[in-house]
């Protein structure tokens, strides 16, 4: 199996096929899908304690608030979700330039360039992933604070899974990146990414203990 037999397709994918051929030899799925896919379903677990609100004459004081976090919590869904088949794509443009030709010394330089603007390119769907995560988590804190009390844990859920999502697509990026000869572009994607950790996981404990205290 190789990228070439899932390329497209792992959004679309059902679960048990994906888990196969995220089992497999397949270099996709890797880091950067799973990152998205994790920040999806983190994404998805906040939307399904706002629809458990929504409605409740228990939470009438709080509709209008969950229902605009739900609204985000779905677009975070969709756009986390298409990042998964993203992150694949952008890791294929890689595996293309390092097929190129190799026989002479323009060729050589061709491929290198090539190489390089890919790896680069490449990162930047991790950063975006992380990016989305750090939102989820955003959302993390009024969730806790305003949605059903009886899907607290599912809240507490998607804040420790989107935490690990961001910090899994930020540690990809600098592994990515550790081979650019620009350094300065490296250097510039990288304290991007390192940035979103700042104070991650005081926001991620902040919404499980405001989440707990509920109860």
């Amino acid at each position: 199996m190789n990228f070439h037999d899932t390329a497209g397709n792992l959004g679309t994918m059902p679960i048990d096929r994906f888990l196969d051929v995220l089992a497999s030899s397949s270099p996709t799925p890797g880091g950067g899908g799973i990152a998205a896919l994790a920040g999806a379903l983190s994404a998805g677990l906040i939307s399904m304690v706002c629809n458990l609100t929504v409605g409740k004459e228990k939470y009438t004081a709080v509709q209008g608030e969950v229902q605009a976090i739900l609204a985000q919590s779905e677009q975070l869904r969709t756009r986390l979700h298409t990042l998964v088949d993203a992150d694949a794509e952008a890791f294929g443009q890689i595996m293309d330039a390092y097929k190129m030709p190799k026989a002479t010394d323009e060729e050589k330089r061709a491929r290198s360039a090539r190489i390089q603007d890919a790896t680069i390119a490449a990162s930047k769907v991790p950063l975006e992933i992380a990016r989305e995560c750090a939102r989820v988590i955003e959302l993390a804190g009024p969730a806790a604070r305003t949605t059903n009390t009886q899907a607290i844990g599912d809240v507490a859920m998607a804040a420790y899974l989107a935490e690990g999502a961001l910090r899994g697509a930020v540690i990809n990026i600098d592994i990515n990146l550790r081979s650019v000869k620009d350094r300065d572009a490296a250097d510039r994607l990288n304290e991007q990414a390192k940035a979103l950790t700042e104070g991650l996981s005081e926001k991620v404990q902040k919404a499980v203990q405001d989440g707990l205290a509920r109860l």
